[in-house]
């Protein structure tokens, strides 16, 4: 058991850590959240992976977050991190990235899963749902608040973003 839990956390551990950081805002927070997650999923390895996984561990990190959210003292913590934690990438977008995962940081986090799990990781409304265990229309109209919040965060940051919804129609 421990080998087959060792090559899937080889194999997905970078993209489940990559939809932590944009759910969490904070490559430590995600990090943080990852391996209570991981810890979490190791005693029941055998009943996980007959699943699906990723996804599993991607609603299960979901739900966490939104459990620490809700409470007062991650409130409080959250209030006094300052704004410039996020680490720079040398891509040269290193602009433009900080002030979406900036804006993705103001959003609630359940609505900010449904925007990464829709428009970053390219999940299905259906798919989206199912892992986040709500309707396909509360992916829709988190979906549509979350863009409208983000668009407006941006503009008012002076960012010119992509109509994501024009985009995929195109």
């Amino acid at each position: 058991m421990s080998d087959d839990f060792d090559v899937f956390v080889s194999r997905s551990g970078s993209r489940l850590l990559r939809y932590a950081v944009l759910i969490t805002g904070q490559r430590a927070d995600a990090e943080d959240l990852l391996q209570e997650v991981l810890v979490q999923a190791y005693p029941r390895w055998r009943t996980v992976r007959e699943q699906q996984p990723e996804a599993y561990l991607r609603r299960a990190m979901t739900n966490r977050l939104i459990s620490r959210w809700r409470s007062p003292w991650s409130r409080r913590r959250v209030a006094e991190l300052p704004d410039d934690l996020a680490q720079p990438d040398e891509s040269g977008r290193v602009d433009d990235r900080e002030l979406l995962l900036d804006a993705l940081r103001h959003l609630p986090p359940r609505m900010r899963a449904v925007v990464v799990l829709r428009y970053w990781l390219g999940c299905t409304e259906a798919e989206t749902a199912a892992e986040l265990g709500c309707s396909a229309g509360s992916v829709k109209s988190q979906a549509s608040r979350g863009l409208q919040r983000l668009r407006a965060r941006l503009e008012g940051a002076g960012a010119t973003p992509i109509d994501v919804a024009e985009e995929n129609h195109a």
